[in-house]
Formats: structure tokens, C-alpha cells, sequence
């Protein structure tokens, strides 16, 4: 038994020092689960699912699971699903993103450690999809992911809402006293009232537009929405599709590549999409032994205008890019930009894809290449003294008369510092001056949460004031707007130039020199102690984390699953 080809149940074989007791062992325990013979000698497809009561973005997943499974015998296939950490984004402390690594290791380990020809990866919510991406990139065995897909909307008082930019505009309100306590209540239950992921292009839809141009999942599954029928015959499609992949063997090393990560960055720029994903992207690539720079972001940027019109940089949601034709209208603008010979999980390359010209397009939301919503893509990086490693800002969801600015510093040195005087009445803050948080990177205590939207003070809010700038080495939510630099590398808490930020301090901001300028000189900042707040866990995920997590530059993924670059 033990000469025969490595497929099925017959992968991977536990070790007791003789391979035909292992199989025999391993078929006698499948067995008990109610297996026939004829279905044990198919080739097996993992099915790995994220869902979690702590996670609402999937709870429609049993259903996904079902049509999966479906798909998979159809196509004579065995499906075994198994779970995964689910990573639940509004649920965890600190911070999900603390916890997308070791998700990935999950996902890796149990994919490459489990019998399995083939894998599909159920996955939506911000940092799930993410680590799935990374977890079957290293594991590099057949795969192909489906997304949850977003959320519909739903009505309060006639206005459509959608989480969570909308969420973030009515909270803003709230505080500005513009909105009552029972209004506030209101929408509360209004913001997510379906499956799904949020409904705008947040981090999850985000992803989920990368990974179709990755090439990781179906052509045009993006964008489905979670409840709709389509996204059942997607999963079911998918399900047949890891079948033939198995005998194909297209891995994720033939389709995440050089120049298939590049048309990823692209369409992240194109669609106005979330500053997370630059992140989340350059740590699937970094397990490919792919190099992101932010340098080239900004060339790119320069020339890939944004096409899409969505929440938060314009008035639409995920189901209207849906109804609109999905990514695929996006692709089609993009063309003449795209390198063309990467291939999909479908089989197909990106170009015999796009030799098809698209249906019917709602050129409201997605515009043409020659008239778009902005000119320039909708993420920009930064350099200079205070982020000599970069920093990102989404210029496409702010305010662009703050673009070329000079202000004052008023410094909060950490999340708790920020909480305890943001809205003190007697802060000293102007609308002109740049609100700076310190220590909300990876390597400190925070984690880098999704903290960088500061709040606009309450006094200024109160007086109508609806943006300015804000900077930190923290993360932003996708679903959020405003004049935001985040990712300030190196970050605070590892002594980085940030650290040394003090009050009355002056800062420049130039969008058009790429540039943002801590004006202090050199001898100055010399005699400053760093204000560092870093972590120092003692045991556990937690220890790990602390010591091996990378600067955003790099992804903030661990610097022993990087790939090297070839």
C-alpha cells in the first residue's frame, strides 16, 4: 500500500515507523465517520472555514460549507472541512491584527499537516482573508479561497447605511451633539442587519478585490453579496474548480507572482482601497519571496487613476460595484496597465479573461479610465524625517486643501493618553494644528489597532470642524475618511523619530514632495528621550509577537515566515 502514488488519505502519513500501518490505521478511522471504500479512493479537498460565534461575518458560512461540499462531489472529489482560528474584527483585544499571524500558521500548518490534494479557504472578515492568503501562499499546495462577500445595506429614516463608514459618520455627529443618545441607539441597529462583510470598500472588500486579481479566487465572486444566491453557486464553483486544480497541480507559486502582485497594487489604488491592504498584500508577497516598494506604490499611484466610487471616498456600496458589473469593468479600464499573462485559479490568464469585453456597467460607480473619480490612485507614501521608512496616507478620502500644510504638533503619547484628553475642554488645539499619536505600533502595547482615525477633539467637533491632521504609527479601518497618515515607520515604541514628537512642535505635510517633515533640528532632537511604550508580554502568542513582528514597510508579518527573495 505504501508504493502507491502519495494522493487522498494516503498524503502525508502519521508516523509509527511503518507506512501501510499508518494508512491502514488512518482508513480504519475514517471509517468510522461513515466513508465507503469508493469515496475514500477520492482525491481529498480540505475545506478550511473561519467561522466563529464571535465572528458575524460569517455566520452565513454553514450554508457556504454545504455548497462547497456539493461542488467538491460533484467533481469527484472527497470534502473534509476542518476549522481554523477565526478572527472575529471587532471582537478581539487588543487588536485583530495582533492575531492575523498566527492565524496564517494555523492555516498553513493544518493545510500542509492534513491530508489534502486540494484546499479551499472560507474567509471574508478584515484579517481572516489576509491570513488565509499568507497561510496558503506558504503551504503552496492547491488552492483556491471564496470570500464572505459584503453586506447589504439597510434603511434609517429613508437613508441607506452601511457599516461601518457610516457608523464612523454618525458617531462623529453623536460627539459633535448633533445626534441624540436615542438616534444613535437607532442606528446602531440599522448599521449590519444581514451576513457579511461591511458593506463599503473597507478592508474586507478590499482584500476580496485583491484576491480575485491575484488570481486567488473566481473570476467575478468579488463582489457578490453574502446573501445572495450567487454566492452559493460561487462556493459550489469553487468547490468543483479545487477538484481539478488537484490534478492540475496549480499551486499558489505559479499565481501569486512579481507581476501578479503588482496588477494587485494596482487595482488596490484603483478602487480607493483600504490603507490596511497595502499591509495585508505586502505580507502574502513576502511569503513568496516578493518584495513590495513604496517607492513603486507611488509610481503606480501616480498613473492609475481611481475609478471606483464607493464609501468612504464616494456615495456607493459594495452591492451597487455588484449590480455594477464587479471587479471585472475595473479590469477591463485598467487593461493597457496589467500584466496580462498572469494565471488564475480559473485556469485562464488575466488577458483571456479580458478578451471578452464586459456586460452591462453602471459607469456611475465604475468610471471610465478617462474620466475618473480622482486622477490619482487612492493611496500615497511618504518620506522624510519623521517617517525616514514611509508612511501612508489615503488622499482619496481626504481632505485635499490640508494637503500642503504646516501645523502644530499636539502630541497624545499613547491610546490612553489620547482617551483622557481628547475631548478635555481646556486642550489647547486649533483646527490648523496636526494631532500626533504615539505608541500604537506593531511592536507596542496596542498592537497596532485600527486607532489612527483619531477623533476629531470635542470642542473643535462641536464647532463643525469635520477634519485635520492626524498621524500615527497606527492602522486606519478601511471604512474610515479623513486627512490620516498612518504606518509611521520606524514606529515610536522602537524609538523611531515619532517618539520625539513634543508639543508646539512643527510639522510639514507636502502630498506633492511625497514628504512629512518633523522641523526640528538635529541637535534638539539629540537631547529628547524617546517616549517608547514597548511591549514586553512574557509568555505565550503574545512574547512571540512582541519579538518577531516586523514594521509596516515589511507587512508586520513575523521575520521567520518571510520567504527570502529569489
Amino acid at each position: 500500500m505504501a508504493d502507491k502514488p502519495k494522493h487522498g488519505l494516503a498524503r502525508g502519513l502519521t508516523n509509527y515507523g511503518d507506512a501501510d500501518f499508518s494508512l491502514y490505521l488512518r482508513r480504519s478511522f475514517a471509517k468510522s465517520m461513515g466513508y465507503s471504500d469508493e469515496i475514500l479512493n477520492r482525491p481529498v479537498i480540505g475545506i478550511a472555514q473561519s467561522a466563529s460565534g464571535y465572528n458575524n461575518c460569517h455566520r452565513h458560512f454553514p450554508e457556504l460549507i454545504e455548497a462547497t461540499k456539493r461542488g467538491v462531489l460533484a467533481a469527484g472529489g472527497l470534502p473534509i472541512d476542518f476549522p481554523t482560528i477565526s478572527l472575529g474584527e471587532t471582537f478581539l483585544n487588543p487588536t485583530s491584527m495582533m492575531y492575523r499571524n498566527l492565524m496564517s500558521m494555523d492555516v498553513e500548518e493544518m493545510v500542509s499537516a492534513q491530508p489534502m490534494d486540494a484546499v479551499v479557504l472560507l474567509g471574508g472578515c478584515d484579517k481572516t482573508l489576509p491570513a488565509q492568503l499568507m497561510g496558503s501562499a506558504s503551504a503552496d499546495i492547491p488552492a483556491i479561497h471564496v470570500v464572505a462577500g459584503p453586506m447589504m445595506t439597510s434603511l434609517y429614516k429613508g437613508e441607506r447605511l452601511g457599516a461601518c463608514t457610516d457608523c464612523r459618520r454618525f458617531w462623529a455627529r453623536y460627539r459633535a451633539g448633533e445626534v441624540s443618545g436615542t438616534e444613535i441607539s437607532e442606528v446602531e441597529g440599522s448599521l449590519a442587519t444581514t451576513a457579511g462583510t461591511c458593506a463599503v470598500m473597507g478592508t474586507a472588500s478590499t482584500m476580496a478585490c485583491i484576491a480575485e486579481t491575484l488570481g486567488m479566487i473566481l473570476p467575478g465572486t468579488a463582489s457578490i453579496p453574502a446573501v445572495h444566491a450567487d454566492r452559493l453557486r460561487a462556493a459550489e464553483a469553487s468547490g468543483a474548480r479545487a477538484v481539478e486544480l488537484a490534478q492540475e497541480k496549480l499551486t499558489p507559486s505559479q499565481i501569486i507572482t512579481e507581476k501578479s502582485v503588482e496588477n494587485a497594487l494596482r487595482v488596490l489604488l484603483a478602487i480607493g482601497g483600504s490603507t490596511n491592504a497595502i499591509i495585508h498584500l505586502t505580507a502574502v508577497a513576502g511569503r513568496r519571496g516578493i518584495d513590495i516598494s513604496l517607492d513603486r506604490l507611488n509610481a503606480i499611484s501616480d498613473e492609475t487613476p481611481v475609478l471606483v466610487d464607493l464609501k468612504p471616498t464616494g456615495p456607493y456600496y459594495m452591492e451597487d460595484l455588484f449590480a455594477a458589473g464587479g471587479l471585472g469593468p475595473v479590469l477591463h479600464e485598467l487593461k493597457p496597465l496589467l500584466h496580462l499573462d498572469c494565471i488564475t485559479v480559473a485556469g485562464e490568464t488575466l488577458g483571456e479573461r479580458l478578451a471578452t469585453p464586459p456586460g452591462y456597467v453602471d459607469h456611475d460607480v465604475v468610471h471610465h479610465f478617462d474620466d475618473p473619480v480622482y486622477p490619482q490612485g487612492g493611496l500615497v507614501a511618504l518620506f522624510g524625517s519623521l517617517a525616514p521608512d514611509g508612511a501612508i496616507l489615503k488622499r482619496s478620502a481626504a481632505e485635499e486643501s490640508l494637503f500642503e500644510n504646516e501645523g502644530r504638533a499636539v502630541v497624545f503619547s499613547s491610546l490612553a493618553d489620547l482617551a483622557d484628553r481628547i475631548d478635555d475642554p481646556d486642550l489647547d488645539v486649533t483646527p490648523d494644528d496636526f494631532l500626533v499619536l504615539q505608541n500604537a505600533g506593531p511592536k507596542s502595547q496596542s498592537g497596532m489597532p485600527e486607532a489612527g482615525y483619531l477623533p476629531i477633539p470635542g470642542k473643535l467637533a462641536k464647532q463643525g470642524v469635520k477634519d485635520m491632521v492626524r498621524l500615527s504609527d497606527a492602522r486606519m479601518s478601511g471604512t474610515a475618511f479623513g486627512t490620516i497618515i498612518l504606518h509611521i515607520a520606524p514606529e515610536a515604541a522602537t524609538g523611531g523619530p515619532l517618539s520625539r514628537v513634543r508639543n508646539g512642535d512643527r510639522i510639514r505635510l507636502s502630498v506633492e514632495d511625497r514628504r512629512l517633515d518633523l522641523l526640528v533640528d538635529d541637535a534638539e532632537l539629540a537631547k529628547r528621550k524617546a517616549t517608547a511604550d514597548l511591549a514586553d508580554p512574557k509568555r505565550g502568542y503574545k512574547r512571540l509577537y512582541a519579538d518577531h513582528v516586523l514594521q509596516a514597510p515589511e507587512g508586520c508579518d513575523f521575520d521567520f515566515l518571510k520567504q527570502d527573495a529569489e
